[in-house]
């Protein structure tokens, strides 16, 4: 029953992100432009992470204790939130980039990855065990993909924005998202509860930021020229 509701709260988060309206976006050079300093914050008394346990391939997963990432507070910091430009238009170049997810002993690393749509996500296997990795996508094409030990290296293209949720079907504890958006003002927050938007230009703006257990929140942030817009968040279990 958990995991059933565990998918349709991920199944939720996935179709509230899709529904952001994909806007054509112009990049290029940006002058006098300036950034967005968000930092967002735990609101309440943060829970205890729950100690997850190793069922299988125990010599490699089993090297590190795991714990549930989907909800981390660091010194109050909330870690692992998703903090981006939802309607800017134009701005700095954006290029597709090639980033990484990795499975070092059976988790993934970083839990939460963030990037333009049009980039390459190479999915690394450094275990020398089978992985299997499953995305719960509803834009993008979904995959299935077996990465037996051998196959050290996979790559997937995501082309649409979307909140993707990732599992490993062969160790049910191992849980991601990959996060594509149509702009290249986007990051993930650190133990420090902090992601910085340089080179954006003048002008009124709504940053978002999403977490996968907390839900969204919006802000409209005013930016201007070499300044440094700052925007305190808070955000609570509902």
């Amino acid at each position: 029953m958990k995991k059933s509701l565990r998918s349709l709260f991920s199944t939720a988060v996935i179709l509230a992100f899709a529904s952001t309206p994909v806007m054509a976006y112009d990049g290029g050079a940006v002058s006098d432009g300036g950034s967005i300093s968000v930092a967002v914050k735990f609101k309440g008394t943060a829970p205890t992470p729950k100690k997850l346990e190793v069922t299988k391939d125990k010599e490699v997963c089993g090297k590190t204790a795991k714990t549930d990432p989907s909800l981390i507070v660091s010194g109050g910091n909330l870690v692992n939130a998703v903090v981006y430009i939802s309607d800017i238009k134009k701005g700095k170049k954006m290029d597709p980039a090639k980033v990484v997810l990795d499975q070092k002993e059976c988790e993934y690393h970083p839990h939460v990855l963030a990037f333009p749509v049009g980039s390459t996500v190479e999915i690394l296997n450094p275990d020398g065990i089978l992985h299997n990795i499953h995305s719960y996508s509803k834009v993008n094409a979904a995959f299935n993909m077996a990465q037996p030990k051998f196959k050290k290296s996979l790559t997937v293209k995501i082309d649409k924005p979307e909140a993707i949720h990732v599992q490993c079907d062969v160790h049910g504890w191992m849980s991601g998202w990959l996060v594509a958006v149509d702009n290249p003002y986007v990051g993930v927050t650190g133990n420090d509860g902090v992601v910085k938007l340089t080179d954006v230009p003048p002008g009124t703006y709504t940053v978002e930021i999403w977490h996968e257990t907390l839900g969204k929140q919006t802000q409209k942030v005013t930016v201007k020229a070499k300044e440094d817009a700052k925007v305190a968040v808070e955000m609570a279990k509902k």
